[in-house]
């Protein structure tokens, strides 16, 4: 016997993926709660829409399942209604619904008006910034472009998120505004591609001109850079992080690989020189830059020789962050013509190796640090510790700043200063200045 939810007509919004997916989650929330919905955030509700990631094997599994729990819970009269969205039902729509037909219905990645629609509400043009924020108060993600005109062969991004399109600089500064009105104080630049933005509006990579924008509003403390692409990269970005103290020395530049072969392959527009030099460039302008990067290892036809190349590579150059995956068989992508022929344990030996490196490094970097101060804003406090990170560090990802709740109180949100004590492979631990 079926038994209906109590939370009749609420709205749980589940997110799955990158932050570009917890960035549309938002802009979904915002646009239900304009047409008067009840709308909440991975609670109960009786109504469920998941927004997917189909980036690789791992990401698509953990769609799958998340879709097949919510199925069960239908079944057993636990939700009403189950409404799929996001970059897995924009890449396999027709396979999901062959293979999960009972589904109330799937949406991809540009059909945000229908998908409400279907949940009784109405798409709002003039909705500019209205979001409902998921992440802690004091951070946002603003994404700056949707899509992306890069030919990388491994990825499927041009296939879920269609090409490059950037958002004009005054709808991005009015989003801005309203993000710190409501106490945020830092803002996370999020795109496909960073690099390439302004190229289709302005008719130059308007990067730069974008941040003296930002750094004018009120109430914002840091902006930081993520996903910018090595080819063609604005070097006035860096005149304005150098001049800018909101803008922070930090760059997320995922380079892949730097085997030339490998970079030719992966159709990358670049070589280990170009990147090399590029990478020094970077230092020499601002030399308190922290680059974070992702690597791929097992990519189709990677030999021992162009793996040891990466591994001495990334000895040498000591990134300050680095993230390692191994390489995933995309179909429809350029490299799915490639036989995937290097074995999965080889391909996780690998990615072990490179972050063994980079932890030694890590550890490295961290323990000169200890007797160094800081500025560091309060994410969460967790156990005895309040949790914060410096201008170097980005949420989830990289390192966190532990300070002992003991005999010290910092209010979430808060920026405060403090020295370091002692530090590991990934995490600093330190005390308020008084």
């Amino acid at each position: 016997m079926r038994t209906k939810s109590l939370k009749k007509n609420r709205i749980n919004v589940v997110t799955l993926g990158c932050s570009k997916n917890v960035y549309d989650s938002e802009v979904l929330m915002g646009q239900l709660k304009a047409s008067g919905k009840d709308v909440v955030h991975e609670e109960e509700g009786n109504v469920v829409v998941i927004n997917t990631c189909g980036f690789i094997n791992n990401a698509k599994e953990e769609s799958v399942n998340t879709i097949l729990e919510f199925m069960q819970k239908k079944e057993a009269g636990e939700v009403d209604k189950v409404f799929v969205t996001g970059c897995l039902s924009e890449r396999y729509k027709p396979d999901l619904q062959k293979e999960i037909p009972n589904v109330d219905q799937y949406f991809g990645t540009t059909e945000l008006p229908q998908l409400l629609k279907a949940l009784g509400a109405d798409y709002k043009h003039e909705l500019i910034g209205e979001r409902l924020t998921t992440t802690p108060k004091n951070y946002a993600y603003l994404k700056i472009a949707e899509g992306c005109d890069r030919p990388c062969s491994f990825c499927a991004i041009p296939l879920m998120r269609g090409k490059h399109k950037s958002t004009p600089i005054e709808e991005i500064v009015i989003e801005a505004e309203k993000l710190a009105a409501n106490g945020v104080k830092e803002l996370i630049l999020i795109a496909q591609d960073l690099t390439y933005y302004g190229l289709d509006l302005y008719k130059k990579r308007n990067l730069a001109e974008l941040l003296e924008h930002l750094v004018k509003v009120e109430g914002i403390e840091w902006i930081r850079l993520h996903y910018a692409f090595p080819t063609g990269f604005p070097m006035d970005v860096l005149d304005v992080m150098n001049r800018e103290p909101k803008v922070c020395n930090y760059l997320d530049i995922p380079l892949q690989h730097i085997s030339d072969s490998i970079l030719k392959s992966m159709r990358r527009g670049t070589t280990k020189e170009k990147t090399t030099n590029l990478l020094k460039a970077f230092r020499a302008k601002v030399p308190e830059m922290t680059i974070r990067t992702t690597l791929i290892v097992g990519y189709p036809g990677e030999t021992q020789e162009d793996f040891e190349t990466l591994r001495d590579w990334v000895k040498e150059m000591r990134f300050e962050r680095l993230g390692c995956f191994t390489y995933s068989h995309e179909e429809n992508t350029h490299a799915f013509n490639l036989e995937d022929d290097v074995p999965e344990d080889v391909k996780m030996e690998r990615a072990n190796q490179i972050m063994e490196i980079q932890s030694q490094i890590s550890w490295e970097l961290n323990q000169a640090k200890i007797g160094q101060e800081f500025k560091v804003v309060i994410d969460r406090k967790e156990g005895n510790y309040f949790v914060g990170r410096t201008e170097y560090d980005s949420p989830d990802v990289d390192n966190e700043v532990l300070i002992e709740a003991t005999n010290t109180y910092i209010k979430t949100g808060e920026y405060t200063r403090v020295k370091v004590t002692e530090a590991e492979d990934f995490d600093l631990y330190a005390e308020v200045i008084d």
